[in-house]
C-alpha cells in the first residue's frame, strides 16, 4: 500500500512538473506576450520575464518591440515633368501596440512594406524631378505621413522614412551633365565680363589722373621698363620721350637766324 501511494506521489509530481514545463515562458527584454486565450484575447500584455501560461489552452504570441529597419525595393515611375526614375528608400519603424499588431493585421511587417512600396510610388508621380534630388526632406516628411496614417490603425509607429537613391536614364544624366556644363560656362563668362568692367573702370580713372599730371605717365613708363627688364629679355626697345622732342623743338625756334627784335620806324 506504501509502495502504491509513493508511486501514485511520484506520478503526481511528475505530471505537475510536465505541465508547469509546458506552460513556462520566458518573454525577452525587447518583447511583449498577448495572451490568447482559447482563441479570445486577454487584456493583459505579459512584460519581459518569466511568465506561465494555460498549456493547451492559452497561446503566447510574441512581438519585438524593437525599432526595425525595412528597406523599400526600388519603385519605378514617371514624375509629374515626365522624367522616369528608379527611387528606393528605407523606412523606420516599432509596434507601440503588441495587441493590436496581432490582432488588427496578419504580418504588419509585410502591410507596412506594401503601404510603403505604394506610397513611394504615389510620391514619385506627384513630384518634379528637382524636388526628388534637391528636396528630399520635404518628400521624407511627406512619405512618412503618407505610412503612418494606416499603420497607426495595425498598432505601429512610423519612426523616418528616407529616400536613398535616385536612378535616372542614361540620356538623362548625359542632358543634365550638359546642362550643368553650360551654367558653369554661363558663370565663368559673367565673372570674366565683370572683371573687365572693373578693370575698365579703373583704367578710365588712371588715365584721367594721368593726363592732369604727366610726370605720372613717365613714372608710370618707368614702372614699365624695370617690369620688362626683370624679365631678362635680351632686347629692350623704349619709347622717345615726347616732353623731350617738345623741348628740342622750342629751343631751335629761340636761336633761329633773323629771329631778333624788329626796329621801330623813324619818326617824320
Amino acid at each position: 500500500m506504501v509502495e502504491e501511494l509513493v508511486t501514485a506521489g511520484v506520478a503526481l509530481v511528475c505530471a505537475v512538473g510536465v505541465y508547469v514545463a509546458a506552460g513556462a515562458r520566458v518573454v525577452k527584454q525587447y518583447e511583449r506576450g498577448v495572451i490568447l486565450r482559447l482563441g479570445r484575447l486577454r487584456s493583459d500584455v505579459r512584460g519581459p520575464g518569466f511568465t506561465m501560461v494555460v498549456p493547451f489552452v492559452d497561446k503566447l504570441r510574441k512581438v519585438n518591440m524593437q525599432i526595425v529597419t525595412m528597406p523599400i525595393p526600388a519603385q519605378e515611375g514617371i514624375t509629374r515633368d515626365n522624367v522616369t526614375v528608379r527611387v528606393d528608400a528605407v523606412v523606420y519603424f516599432r509596434v507601440t501596440s503588441a495587441a493590436d499588431a496581432v490582432i488588427r493585421v496578419e504580418d504588419y511587417r509585410f502591410a507596412v512594406s506594401q503601404m510603403a512600396q505604394t506610397s513611394l510610388r504615389s510620391i514619385i508621380g506627384k513630384s518634379d524631378l528637382d524636388d526628388l534630388l534637391s528636396n528630399r526632406e520635404k518628400l521624407n516628411q511627406g512619405l512618412e505621413l503618407m505610412i503612418d496614417s494606416p499603420a497607426v490603425e495595425w498598432g505601429v509607429t512610423i519612426d523616418r522614412v528616407e529616400i536613398k537613391d535616385v536612378s535616372l536614364p542614361e540620356t538623362m544624366k548625359r542632358s543634365m551633365a550638359r546642362q550643368a556644363e553650360a551654367d558653369r560656362d554661363r558663370r565663368a563668362r559673367v565673372i570674366n565680363a565683370d572683371g573687365e568692367l572693373q578693370a575698365s573702370k579703373k583704367l578710365a580713372e588712371a588715365a584721367a589722373q594721368m593726363a592732369d599730371q604727366p610726370a605720372a605717365l613717365q613714372l608710370r613708363l618707368l614702372q614699365t621698363v624695370v617690369a620688362v627688364a626683370a624679365e631678362k629679355n635680351s632686347t629692350l626697345v623704349l619709347p622717345f620721350p615726347v616732353e623731350l622732342l617738345r623741348f628740342l623743338e622750342r629751343a631751335q625756334q629761340g636761336t633761329t637766324p633773323g629771329a631778333g627784335p624788329t626796329a621801330a620806324p623813324p619818326e617824320g
